[in-house]
């Protein structure tokens, strides 16, 4: 324990210096770059959620700068075609024969921008690229490269012109993310910083190589036998409201996967090394929930009727189970 420890305070250095970079162009937004590295360290993808303007585009650009990968911006459109995410088959007379030409996906860090703005064929193959890591050209299966990560932006106020996300999709991402607006004196210096000073250049702080290294400490961070249970509890918890007395549980149509369990393990961990510890507490378990389980809950329409949302939901969730 105290050789992981040692190896978690050194590489929170590395994490910090990911931060100050990111600083460099993206004023607080703390929640949203947690959730973002917790993608990168984890190899999960993560929704983004959130108002225009509020600097989603900025802080997927931000961090993949910091990173020595490969990043492509896809502006998802109704137009839309699969071909233009995997890339397609193309004929040349002079060979008579056919070459692949590959397609953005065929990068590290993909940020999918205005996820559900495009039609259901495309949706389908980003979701064998999201969770096969693989894309179908013709008759030909090519591996993705690795790391490979979705980071996904979406706008819940303009639904012109949208195509609801299929939920086995939506499953797919490890978290949603929810994106709020800046305080006062971080406008203010969003302000100073856009308009009054020059824009800092971003410099790459880890490679491919480093952030895979990162992951395995990640997979060290201790999880006791108690905390686990209390993981299962927790998602067992939305199948079964009645079983830990839920005020909002007859609210829920829909209870969270399996997936859900995995990666609420998963964003724990996560939780523990950002803060510089080798192993998870209940408090790291209740700050990673709300962003893996807030798209996994399915309501009612009764829910819908009387104004509740899953955030009220997942709140009461993690009041009702019993923290060991």
């Amino acid at each position: 324990m105290e050789e992981i420890t040692k190896q978690i305070e050194n590489a929170h250095l590395l994490v910090n210096r990911i931060r100050s970079e990111v600083g460099k162009t993206l004023v607080g937004q703390e929640k949203l770059v947690d959730g973002l590295l917790t993608g990168l360290l984890t190899g999960g993808h993560v929704l983004i959620e959130g108002v225009p303007g509020l600097a989603k585009t900025s802080a997927v650009k931000a961090l993949a700068a910091a990173v020595q990968a490969d990043f492509k911006r896809i502006q998802f459109t109704p137009d839309l075609l699969p071909a233009d995410l995997t890339g397609t088959e193309i004929y040349r007379p002079k060979t008579t024969d056919f070459v692949t030409r590959k397609g953005p996906l065929f990068n590290n860090i993909i940020l999918a921008d205005e996820i559900n703005r495009a039609p259901s064929k495309v949706q389908s193959a980003l979701l064998e690229a999201m969770e096969e890591k693989q894309v179908t050209i013709g008759d030909t299966t090519y591996a993705l490269p690795s790391p490979f990560l979705v980071l996904a932006t979406q706008n819940p106020i303009e639904q012109e012109g949208t195509y609801p996300l299929p939920e086995a999709q939506v499953d797919r991402f490890m978290l949603k993310v929810l994106v709020e607006y800046p305080s006062r004196t971080q406008e203010l210096e969003i302000l100073k910083k856009t308009s009054f000073a020059e824009v800092e250049k971003i410099s790459p702080v880890v490679s491919c190589e480093d952030l895979a290294g990162l992951k395995r400490l990640v997979d060290q961070v201790y999880v006791d036998e108690k905390l686990k249970e209390y993981i299962v509890n927790l998602i067992f918890a939305t199948r079964n409201p009645e079983s830990c007395k839920m005020q909002t549980g007859h609210y829920i149509e829909f209870g969270a996967s399996p997936r859900a369990t995995i990666f609420l393990a998963k964003a724990a961990r996560v939780t523990a090394f950002l803060a510089g510890r080798a192993y998870v507490t209940p408090q790291d378990i209740k700050l990673a929930g709300p962003d893996v389980l807030r798209h996994r809950i399915l309501l009612s329409f009764e829910a819908e009727a009387e104004e509740i949302s899953t955030g009220q939901v997942v709140a009461d969730l993690f009041d009702s189970v019993e923290v060991p």
